[in-house]
């Protein structure tokens, strides 16, 4: 159990839904994401999560070389919450700041483009530096472009990468070897990815469709997510968390879903909490056959009685290495503001059979609000047994 009170106190994003904060949780609002949709690929044409805005800003000029698509998803999350980390640097100084991010793609889109290029006419492109892809360099290059000199580390646990790196965040702060965290997620589009699930059988071509029997794969998506944590007081705190390792396969999940069913139990073990108190839960939901069936079986062992529900990844895109990260922020948006709802689960509404009934958010809902304590979480699995659940609390 964390040894203290810890507290995420402002949140940078960016995806299929919108450009930042307000035009995501006007898209929520309106069951919207702009940026689902098709893109051509050397294979056809593939269903994706793709952000629209333009990414106009650009590293420093000492820090060019890390100049990459995945580098200015990192800074539009980054700039909406440079107020609240420039106040925290003056508090507490820059060496007291750290930055914990998950990625699973770095900059590897760039080192496609330059290999493409190398390839066509012999040379690599003028601007291309080996360090834009480098899958470490995440955290360090955000923390250098914001002049902070705490710890820096990237987390890459594919798709629990986000939730991990906020929950490293949390050891950080209770060790006391920061006063303040900079935590997230961000990953780009590139065919890395989109080749390598359609290579498994695991995307769909056209929007996903999780928990229903027509459910037919992922719709691989970009995006970044980043908090600003520190032990200061605020509205919304990481009342639990929970991680396991279960290893059942390198792709392929547990059927049975233990370790899953041990991340979340550990969490409101955590938490000090029943399940019973949880008002909301953001599922992994990927509309892969065999995560959905996994996932909706431990959801009903844990959640007996029910519990509001739903799987966002169909509004953003699978974001692998940030998903965890962005679905703990639309999260933390129902607990942080009252006029966000519930995040809609978008699907086609035809059952399977062969899983359990969940409460799935299908119209418009609200956390029910009274003057006593609320929960949500957000749940994460990954490949090679990666499994995470995030508790929040306001």
């Amino acid at each position: 159990m964390s040894t203290s009170r810890v507290y995420l106190h402002a949140l940078g994003m960016i995806n299929a839904l919108g450009k930042d904060v307000p035009s995501i949780v006007a898209a929520l609002a309106n069951g919207e994401a702009p940026g689902m949709g098709t893109l051509p690929t050397r294979r056809g044409e593939a269903f994706v999560g793709r952000v629209l805005a333009p990414l106009d800003a650009a590293p420093p000029a000492a820090l060019a070389h890390y100049d990459c698509r995945n580098n200015r998803l990192l800074l539009a999350a980054l700039a909406q919450i440079r107020p609240a980390i420039e106040a925290a640097r003056e508090r507490y100084g820059a060496n007291r700041i750290g930055v914990v991010l998950g990625t699973s793609t770095s900059g590897i889109g760039a080192g496609e483009a330059a290999l493409a290029q190398h390839a066509a006419a012999g040379d690599l492109p003028a601007g291309f530096d080996y360090r834009q892809m480098e899958i470490g360099t995440a955290a360090p290059f955000a923390a250098a472009a914001l002049g902070l000199q705490g710890p820096a580390y990237t987390v890459s646990t594919a798709c629990t990468s986000g939730a991990k790196a906020v929950i490293s965040a949390r050891r950080l702060l209770d060790l006391g070897l920061c006063d303040a965290v900079i935590a997230g997620g961000v990953d780009s589009l590139c065919e890395l990815t989109l080749q390598g699930f359609a290579s498994i059988e695991s995307t769909s071509a056209v929007r996903m469709n999780p928990l229903s029997r027509n459910r037919r794969g992922i719709n691989v998506g970009e995006g970044a997510a980043v908090f600003l944590m520190s032990r200061d007081a605020g509205p919304v705190v990481l009342a639990g968390a929970g991680e396991s390792s279960d290893a059942h396969h390198i792709s392929a999940p547990d059927p049975l879903g233990i370790g899953g069913e041990q991340a979340l139990r550990a969490a409101l073990a955590d938490a000090g909490l029943a399940a019973s108190a949880i008002g909301y839960v953001n599922l992994h939901a990927t509309a892969t056959r065999k995560n959905d069936e996994m996932e909706a079986h431990l959801m009903a062992r844990i959640f007996p009685h029910g519990v509001a529900a739903s799987g966002t990844k169909p509004l953003t895109g699978h974001q692998l290495g940030a998903a965890g990260a962005n679905e703990l922020g639309l999260a933390w948006l129902t607990l942080a503001r009252d006029d966000v709802a519930l995040p809609r689960h978008l699907w086609d509404g035809e059952a399977d059979a062969e899983l359990p009934a969940l409460d799935l958010v299908e119209t418009v809902r609200h956390l029910p609000r009274h003057s006593g304590a609320q929960y949500v979480m957000s749940n994460s699995f990954a490949f090679g047994g990666s499994n995470v659940s995030v508790i929040l609390g306001r």
